[in-house]
């Protein structure tokens, strides 16, 4: 008996029911048919309104599910305020309560009802910068990128302030022309907040050698409280003290854990720009390196005032900064694509087979055999920001979930603790014949708790062209074997120095067709994915990821051969 012959005897009032075996059964026009009853039945009823969202979607009607899935969201999002005791009506009124509820919502995480109340709280009359930021960053969490430039980009244009300006830049790297568009907006910032100083360069009485200890400096919000410690602190120890001297300019060495004696701090949270880079040309900098670019707590206008000869962006950001005053930034060979160059006002500056070391987790767990020999089904795993799973990437992911209606899908991060955008989430993948019961939701946890959540994957998925990157490592060095798209960008393509220097190169797809094929294959034969498996922590272990030593002395002449040409330049 099929689905809809069960289903005959229901009160035709069941509207919904009936529609979603319509739907399964794929019969989209009377599934749609009963959805669209449903709803005119309840103006409120923002479930049916997901169904209703998935099977227009599924029919080809693209805008028009779009527009459905934003009322059930908002549905939805309201839904949530009255279960929390909000006064939804006083928010169109109030603009302060407004945004002091969006803001502790968006402290919980529940991005989708913060968004709904940042957005009555703003008062174009009496715009504030923090409402905006924290507006459009709601949306960004939310994978609504497209409102979230809109509003970085009004932002921007209203307040003359570096900080805000830079959250633009990021959401632009989920567009359409995101090289040229990322690049264009770099550089107008730069513009706007980080010309050179009028008057002729700085001179500069370095020694002109490097036949001495060449002096490195590092400027950082953190170098060991954010994602780029375990790559950072590595270099730090390893730097040969007697080859270089270091020092790390950060806003507060005490809040750091302990770093190496050879290290010196220096604090600079409570300086200027100009303060800074005085400080910075007092200790004769050879070699200036950001690890943040244009992200949050970032000192890049301290560049700006040239304060050591050779000024090198690494690690965060690798992306161009727009800022002339930056010489080189730093990237992996297997990330170049011809002609990517022309978006970066530095020189590229290749660094070998990976950007930088990657330390491990101390808590990491005994590797373990894929968790699909016990459970007879596979479980595939994503623990990106969920803003990276855009249209192309759902729609790869549901196709290969489809082929396999007993496996499920695990996507972990912070943000998915939102009712709403789990089921936002669930919608956009029915839309492709995924059953929401498919999907695992999980939250953010630490330490060991997140490294065992790795042994119940047994398949990794990486988004493109937003891929994973710390995301993305951890999963290898915790065993699970990563599925990644080659991409057609420099960005897109940083999953290969995550893989191939681990010996993992069939797992290196060109495209999402190819991408899929090798996911079905991958996990057809379940004693050939353990097999696989079984190579992937020891690929890791002993890859250049873990000879931390031999990357520094490499990075060290880097950095040589980067002052000769600083020397041989103004000579």
């Amino acid at each position: 008996m099929s689905a809809l012959a069960a289903l005959d005897g229901l009160e035709t009032r069941d509207q919904r029911a009936l529609g979603v075996a319509a739907f399964h059964e794929g019969d989209l026009a009377a599934a749609i048919s009963h959805f669209q009853a449903r709803c005119l039945q309840d103006s409120s009823d923002y479930e049916t309104r997901y169904w209703l969202a998935s099977a227009a979607a599924a029919a080809g009607a693209g805008e028009q599910a779009a527009g459905i899935l934003d009322e059930a969201r908002t549905l939805h999002a309201l839904a949530v305020l009255q279960a929390l005791d909000v006064d939804v009506r006083r928010l169109g009124a109030d603009r302060p309560y407004a945004a002091q509820v969006g803001t502790q919502l968006y402290a919980r995480k529940l991005m989708a009802s913060a968004s709904y109340c940042l957005g009555r709280a703003l008062d174009f009359d009496n715009l504030d910068p923090n409402t905006m930021v924290t507006y459009g960053l709601s949306l960004q969490h939310q994978g609504r990128i497209q409102e979230a430039v809109d509003v970085f980009t009004a932002a921007s244009e209203v307040f003359s302030i570096p900080g805000v300006h830079q959250f633009l830049l990021y959401p632009l790297f989920y567009v359409d022309d995101r090289l040229a568009r990322v690049s264009a907006e770099s550089r107008r910032w730069g513009e706007l907040y980080a010309a050179a100083p009028p008057g002729p360069p700085p001179a500069f009485a370095n020694p002109r050698t490097t036949e001495r200890k060449l002096r490195i400096g590092y400027v950082g919000p953190s170098f060991t409280r954010n994602q780029v410690a375990p790559s950072t602190v590595p270099v730090f120890e390893a730097h040969d003290p007697q080859a270089v001297e270091v020092f790390l300019y950060t806003p507060d060495p005490a809040a750091e854990a302990p770093l190496p004696d050879h290290c010196t701090m220096r604090k600079i949270g409570h300086l200027s720009d100009e303060d800074a880079a005085e400080l910075i040309r007092g200790d004769r900098i050879d070699i200036l390196v950001d690890v943040w670019g244009h992200t949050a707590g970032s000192r890049l206008r301290v560049f700006t005032l040239r304060p050591a000869p050779v000024q090198v962006g690494w690690i965060n950001f690798m992306q161009t900064t727009g800022l002339t005053c930056m010489d080189y930034v730093m990237h992996a060979d297997s990330m170049e694509v011809p002609g990517n160059e022309a978006y970066f006002t530095e020189e590229i500056w290749r660094t070998g087979e990976i950007m930088a070391p990657y330390r491990p987790s101390a808590e990491r767990h005994p590797p373990t055999p894929t968790p699909a020999l016990k459970n007879g089904y596979v479980t595939f795993g994503s623990f990106n920001n969920p803003a990276k799973l855009n249209d192309a990437t759902v729609a790869a992911w549901a196709t290969i979930l489809k082929a396999r209606p007993a496996d499920r899908l695990i996507l972990k991060y912070g943000l998915f603790t939102d009712p709403v955008l789990q089921r936002v989430t669930q919608a956009r993948f029915a839309a492709f014949g995924v059953r929401p019961e498919q999907i695992e939701f999980r939250g953010h946890t630490t330490g060991p708790d997140y490294t065992r959540e790795f042994h119940d994957i047994d398949l990794a998925l990486d988004p493109s062209p937003v891929p994973g990157g710390t995301t993305t490592v951890d999963a290898i060095a915790n065993g699970v074997p990563v599925l990644v798209l080659k991409g057609e960008d420099f960005y897109s393509r940083t999953p290969l120095p995550l893989l191939l220097p681990c010996g993992l190169h069939e797992l290196v797809t060109d495209d999402w067709d190819a991408y899929v094929a090798k996911a079905l294959e991958l996990t057809a034969d379940i004693e050939a994915l353990d097999a696989l498996r079984a190579r992937v922590r020891p690929g890791f272990d002993n890859s250049a990821y873990r000879d931390e030593v031999g990357f520094t002395r490499r990075l060290e002449a880097d950095y040589r051969r980067m002052f000769q040409r600083w020397i041989d330049k103004t000579a």
